[in-house]
């Protein structure tokens, strides 16, 4: 039959004598054992510090030099060969920065014939066509010639064919101007 639980107390007893400990005990007793294990790996991997020796000689410490001098001495010798070793390494550091030379006038064409001019080769389309516009705004015409090298697609931006060799070498040097690498290619024969 089914029970009336209503006025039934709790069947669990209270432990009266034993109660837990505050958590700010458990706190301290935890920050106690996180400063003890800090303090080990502190003095464990604290490097030897020298003891500075002192500038007065006395006649009991000759005794000690040459005492030190049997295997102690041997062991810092060898502990400290590093102040031999690196003074007879080369370290070759290299050049960050390349010579700034001054800047001179490219050498002018001299043989007749027809030249096309490149004034650049990028790999995107968008790339040679801000060349190109930045050419025009100068006064220059150009063309963009699309070539395909090791399954690559490249363009290269062109000007010319040019045969009048002061209006070549006139080129040359308003681009140089404009800060503007160009290579001369001499077009047939």
């Amino acid at each position: 039959m089914p029970s009336d639980y209503k006025g039934a107390r709790n069947s669990r007893r209270k432990r009266r004598g034993v109660e837990n400990a505050p958590g700010w005990i458990w706190m301290l007793v935890g920050l106690g054992i996180g400063l003890c294990v800090a303090l080990v790996v502190y003095l464990r991997d604290r490097p030897d510090v020298p003891v500075p020796a002192s500038t007065v000689v006395s006649p009991a410490s000759d005794a000690l030099e040459e005492s030190a001098e049997g295997p102690d001495a041997d062991r810092s010798a060898t502990r400290f060969d590093f102040y031999e070793m690196l003074p007879k390494f080369e370290v070759v550091i290299p050049e960050t920065e390349r010579e700034v030379r001054p800047d001179t006038a490219p050498a002018a064409v001299a043989s007749p014939g027809a030249y096309v001019l490149q004034a650049g080769s990028f790999a995107s389309y968008a790339d040679a066509d801000r060349r190109k516009a930045g050419l025009a705004l100068q006064g220059i015409e150009s063309a963009i010639q699309k070539v395909t090298i090791d399954n690559k697609t490249y363009h290269r931006v062109r000007i010319g064919p040019v045969t009048n060799l002061d209006e070549l070498n006139d080129l040359r040097n308003r681009l140089r101007d404009a800060e503007i690498e160009v290579l001369v290619i001499r077009v047939g024969e």
